[in-house]
């Protein structure tokens, strides 16, 4: 992968390409800022509180999660309201990896900001509603969803497996997940992720510097390396989804180097992803 973005993140995060305006949005959550880039160069926004990770509502307006609430964010002028609370009892608490569903759900899990223990869930906001998912969840992450429309796939990813979940036809779980890939004793661990137009996983992998593919029976298919050693999430975008990008982060290394924390890309990742689908907000 090559460098797509030279700002450096803290903690890169979230990247969301918007189809309707061909454009990558990302997050730096502990700079507590949205980015991206058009035509005219780079473009950020600074927030109160850490951001995450977002959806697409239409043209002009994103649903993006908040440290203490889902809001809509105004592309044009910056402006954001709430749409509901997110552990906003639990200031202890931030939000994390998130993506909207084919029903137009919007799932966001959350997470200690000190880490160290499982204070964290996975929440599904459909139709005004907040649900919790999940509990006991220490680093939510590698939310995603196949392209049969109903399964859904994530992660706690202390316990090195990601898990694959049954959707009913209105997009909430259905029955209980199952192990759908098991990373332990490989040395890697699996940070967010996204499911390409054949069915295949790929996920960022923190600390291994790769994002990796995985075929939907859970074999490791190939990877592609990424310069930043805590690689954090892909998104495909581009002309036809056949561009990868994947953010990375400076936390948690001791003395980072110019390649930590910026934002990756390759042009042609040899296959199509799909379109980040609608939240209905």
């Amino acid at each position: 992968m090559e460098m797509y973005d030279d700002r450096a993140c803290e903690l890169g995060e979230g990247p969301l390409w918007h189809p309707l305006r061909n454009q990558l949005f990302w997050f730096d959550i502990i700079g507590s800022r949205l980015l991206t880039r058009t035509s005219e160069g780079p473009r950020e926004w600074q927030f109160d509180e850490h951001v995450s990770a977002a959806g697409w509502i239409d043209d002009g307006r994103l649903l993006v999660a908040t440290e203490t609430a889902l809001r809509r964010f105004d592309i044009a002028t910056g402006d954001h309201e709430p749409v509901c609370a997110l552990e906003a009892d639990l200031p202890e608490n931030r939000s994390n990896d998130g993506r909207a569903d084919p029903m137009g759900g919007f799932w966001i899990g959350t997470m200690a900001k000190a880490g160290g223990g499982p204070k964290g869930a996975i929440y599904r906001y459909y139709r005004g509603v907040l649900e919790k998912l999940y509990g006991g969840i220490t680093t939510s992450n590698a939310i995603c969803f196949g392209t049969d429309g109903r399964t859904a796939y994530y992660t706690d990813t202390p316990t090195l497996k990601v898990m694959r979940q049954p959707l009913d036809a209105e997009g909430w779980p259905e029955g209980v997940p199952e192990v759908f890939l098991d990373l332990a004793g490989t040395g890697h661990k699996a940070d967010g992720a996204v499911i390409d137009s054949e069915d295949h996983l790929w996920t960022a992998q923190w600390g291994s510097g790769r994002v990796a593919r995985y075929t939907p029976a859970g074999a490791f298919d190939r990877a592609i390396e990424v310069p930043g050693l805590h690689s954090s999430c892909p998104a495909f975008g581009g002309a036809e989804l056949r561009t990868l990008y994947c953010t990375s982060a400076r936390q948690s290394i001791e003395a980072p180097d110019a390649a930590q924390g910026l934002t990756y890309v390759i042009a042609d990742a040899g296959v199509s992803g799909q379109a980040e689908h609608q939240v209905l907000a």
